[in-house]
């Protein structure tokens, strides 16, 4: 049901990355598709389902990657589709989700007040609501990253995953488990958002009353509880890292790899930078999960003029 254009992701080991990291390093490349980002593995599944179940309108709430992903797909099968997002989502990400035939509704506030949105939309329109993390189909799309990378008869010992809703680290990391148990599996949030890491070290819901992180992919504030049933199945440890890793990781990926990222995608690099012992002599795959960023914002992080490229 998958589109091929968002499948076979590159995976490679980035050599120029490792003596700044003290590990071999390899990348999971999922920015080279046509929404810079894997969410689009979840929203094939769903809108095809959909689609064949005769439904048409559809509303889900997003930080901007699940959007363009889910209008993407929704586009080519006749959907309806809407999306709420924060008015402070990054602009490029609403641009694309309008170009992409969407409706967009923007609100005030949070991720968390568009998934309240989205949610009475849904219930007073009487539309389909489509729910990252929960609805099982992202986490089947994002669980095959994690076919694709057991089924290159892996030398890596672990894999940093970002964490935001949980669909990325609950998907690929039910594959490794299954497949190859020994792999370690990390996730990695920002300390500015750290809701769903409080929650797998407290085995229990963790929600906070705000987030501050440049990372907005992973900014969220209330885990569903579903997905922390997963996630305490799959994932070895879930550790926090500062801005500025993120930022370095950013740039090194910039720098090393010639990868332009969102912060969300450079959360491993960033994980691996604050404990670099902890890596040492080990081969560690991350997965690089969007490269939908704000020009300006990008530059001004990076502290690169406009056009800098190395």
């Amino acid at each position: 049901m998958i589109d091929p254009v968002f499948l076979d992701t590159p995976l490679y080991r980035c050599e120029a990355l490792e003596p700044g990291l003290g590990c071999a390093v390899s990348i999971k490349l999922e920015t080279a598709n046509p929404v810079r980002s894997f969410k689009a593995r979840g929203t094939e599944l769903f809108a095809s389902l959909l689609a064949d179940s005769g439904s048409r309108d559809v509303v889900c709430a997003s930080a901007g990657n699940l959007g363009q992903a889910l209008a993407w797909s929704g586009r080519g099968r006749g959907l309806e589709v809407t999306v709420v997002a924060s008015r402070s989502a990054p602009a490029v990400k609403l641009d694309r989700i309008r170009a992409l035939g969407a409706r967009l509704e923007l609100v005030d506030g949070d991720h968390e007040m568009a998934r309240e949105r989205a949610a009475a939309i849904a219930r007073y329109d009487g539309v389909r609501l489509f729910e990252d993390s929960l609805d099982i189909e992202t986490c089947e799309g994002a669980a095959t990253i994690g076919l694709e990378l057991v089924g290159t008869a892996p030398s890596f010992d672990t894999v940093l995953i970002a964490l935001g809703g949980g669909a990325l680290a609950t998907g690929v990391g039910h594959v490794l488990k299954t497949s190859a148990p020994d792999v370690e599996v990390i996730c990695v949030q920002p300390l500015g958002a750290p809701a769903m890491t409080r929650s797998w070290r407290g085995r229990r819901v963790v929600t906070t009353e705000s987030t501050d992180t440049i990372a907005d992919g992973v900014a969220g504030r209330r885990p569903i509880p579903a997905v922390l049933d997963d996630l305490l199945l799959v994932a070895d440890d879930a550790v926090l890292v500062q801005e500025a890793s993120i930022i370095a990781g950013m740039r090194m990926l910039l720098d090393h790899a010639g990868l332009v990222v969102e912060p969300s995608a450079a959360l491993g690099i960033a994980a691996v930078l604050e404990d670099r012992d902890r890596f040492a002599g080990r081969h560690v795959v991350t997965i690089v999960c969007g490269g939908n960023v704000d020009v300006d914002a990008y530059h001004r992080w990076l502290g690169t003029p406009p056009g800098h490229t190395s």
